[in-house]
Parts: structure tokens; C-alpha cells; sequence
């Protein structure tokens, strides 16, 4: 067993019960909603639909769910505790780290690594301590500890920026032990990028990771190559159906489970409350992107294509709690 810090404090890894591991409440960018208020609306209204959405999910048995929104994100901590202190049933786990595809935020240009060449000298990177920071003191005075760290890479590949988060996580993580979960683009088989860098290099145990958004691919061999170094796949964006389908999705579940991989996937939506991303008229054609879809679609599917009841509760349960535990 192990403590996992949430919003409203530490619990027992035991305790987590039905677990979803990628669920965004809100993705958006601060830059806009600050300085064109029309496009967030009434922030009282905001909190209120996002806490009856998470007390719809809380009232069909999931007891946590881990939010990655981070820098880059729109990460705004202080909403988030105004949320859980409304849905008392439901755990939240915030994150630390950065999101990018490309380069690091403009703060860190020139900071850090950055200077490296300018200075003849190897400069810290800032981010560690920011991360380290987040885990072990708390989210911007909010005493709300960070329980996982996050990081990505997409079709752009190992890019510089990328590649300097991916190493600022593996060093968070070294000097914390939490676990870490990384954005990916499983078509280009960008986890061979994260086996290298933040594991074979970095020295994060591939246990201890989640590839994320790994059912956006059909492609069982490479992800059964994934799973067998360790890792924990996050099949995790049903609902989002814009390149691929539902049935896709699903049936790479059903084969990795024939295969014998329950064990090491974890499944979510990756649904938000409130995204600034998408275009409104985009998101007419997700009519199944919202939290209770993994219970109402998902899990009859996989019932009625083989899957036992024990796989699920592997995956919803087991691997989760297996994830934050050391």
C-alpha cells in the first residue's frame, strides 16, 4: 500500500476503488479566457456544471479519478478545490509537469539548459524543482500535493522541448517516487522514444508509466511490445472518435485482454467539463465524449465480446492502485 495525495488530501492506495486515469475537468487556455471572459462565461457556473458532471460519475461507483493538466494545460488548482470540497465521494488527483509537442513554454527559453552553450556550464533545469516543488509542498498555496506527473510527445517526435520536459519528469520523479503518465502518439510508436528517454535513461521504472491515448492505435503487436517492457497502456479516449471509432477502440481492448494484457491497461475518456480547444461545431460530432460513457457503452461492449468481469476490475482497480504504488 501506499499514500496518494488528492485534492482533499492523502489516502490509502487501497482505497481508490474504481480508478480512471486520464479525466480532464477543465482543458483550456488561460490567455484567452482572462482577457475574452465571454468565452469561459460565469465562473460560478462553470464550477456548478462541472460538479454535477463529477457527481454523476461519483454515483455510478468511481471513487477517483487522476486529472493530468498541467502547464500548458490551463491547470488553475484552486477551481479544482472548490469542485471537491462539492463531491466529497469522489477523489481527484491533480498532476505536475508540462505539456508540450514542441518546444517548452516561452518562461523557459531562456532558463535552464537553455543557457548551457552561453554560460560553457550545465544549468539546472527549473522545472525539476517546480515538479518537486508541486509533489512535496503543494500547488500554488493551495497545500494541494501533486500525485502524478505528466509529460508528452506526439507525431512531432523527440523534439528539443519534448525532450527536455521528458528528463525534467524522470529527475521529479527520481527524487519523489511518483508515478508519471505521458501523452503519446501511438502511431508513430513515440513509447520507444519514452522507453529510452525517461526509462532506459532516465531510470523510471516502465511499471511506474502510462502511455497514454495507447487505444488510438489497432496496431496489438506494438502495443504488446509496450506492455511486455512494463508499461501501462491508458486506453483512454473513448468518445473521441474523430480518426477512428468506438469499435476500434474497444477491439484492441478485447485483443489485448485475449492476449493476456488486463494487467497492464487502464481505461478513461479523457472528457473534460469544459474545453476551449474544440471548436463547438467539432464537438457536435462527440456526442459519446462525457464521463459516464465508459459504464453506459463500454463496458457492455467488452462483456459481450469475451472480456470477464475480473479483467475489468483489473483494470478499473487493480492497475491503478498498482500504478501509485512504489
Amino acid at each position: 500500500m501506499a499514500t496518494v495525495q488528492t485534492v482533499r488530501g492523502p489516502v490509502d492506495s487501497a482505497d481508490l476503488g474504481r480508478t480512471y486515469m486520464h479525466e480532464h475537468v477543465f482543458v483550456m487556455d488561460p490567455e484567452i479566457t482572462q482577457n475574452h471572459p465571454e468565452e469561459w462565461g460565469s465562473e460560478d457556473d462553470r464550477v456548478a456544471d462541472a460538479v454535477g458532471k463529477l457527481q454523476a460519475l461519483a454515483d455510478q461507483g468511481v471513487r477517483t479519478i487522476v486529472d493530468p493538466t498541467v502547464i500548458g494545460l490551463g491547470r488553475y488548482v484552486p477551481r479544482i478545490v472548490r469542485i471537491a470540497e462539492q463531491v466529497t465521494d469522489l477523489n481527484i488527483v491533480v498532476a505536475t509537469g508540462c505539456y508540450t509537442y514542441d518546444d517548452v513554454p516561452f518562461y523557459f527559453h531562456h532558463r535552464g539548459p537553455a543557457l548551457n552553450a552561453a554560460l560553457g556550464a550545465e544549468v539546472p533545469d527549473p522545472m525539476v524543482d517546480m515538479f518537486v516543488g508541486d509533489i512535496q509542498g503543494g500547488i500554488a498555496g493551495t497545500g494541494v500535493k501533486a500525485g502524478m506527473l505528466k509529460c508528452a510527445i506526439d507525431h512531432q517526435g523527440l523534439t528539443g522541448g519534448v525532450e527536455r520536459v521528458m528528463r525534467a519528469v524522470a529527475l521529479a520523479h527520481a527524487q519523489t517516487g511518483t508515478p508519471v503518465t505521458v501523452h503519446t502518439h501511438p502511431d508513430t510508436q513515440s513509447g520507444l522514444h519514452v522507453k529510452r528517454v525517461l526509462c532506459d535513461e532516465g531510470g523510471v521504472d516502465p511499471r511506474r508509466v502510462v502511455l497514454g491515448h495507447s487505444g488510438d492505435t489497432t496496431d496489438a503487436d506494438h502495443l504488446t511490445q509496450l506492455a511486455e517492457a512494463g508499461f501501462v497502456l491508458g486506453m483512454d479516449r473513448f468518445g473521441i472518435n474523430l480518426a477512428t471509432t468506438f469499435e476500434a477502440r474497444a477491439d484492441i481492448v478485447v485483443e489485448m485482454c485475449k492476449r493476456g494484457f488486463a494487467s497492464q491497461m487502464v481505461l478513461s475518456q479523457d472528457a473534460s467539463c469544459y474545453i476551449d480547444w474544440i471548436d463547438p461545431q467539432v464537438m457536435a460530432f462527440l456526442p459519446d465524449w462525457h464521463y459516464l460513457h465508459i459504464q453506459e457503452k463500454v463496458l457492455p461492449y467488452l462483456r459481450e465480446h469475451g472480456v470477464s468481469d475480473a479483467d475489468i476490475e483489473t483494470m478499473l482497480v487493480d492497475v491503478p492502485r498498482r500504478v501509485f504504488e512504489a
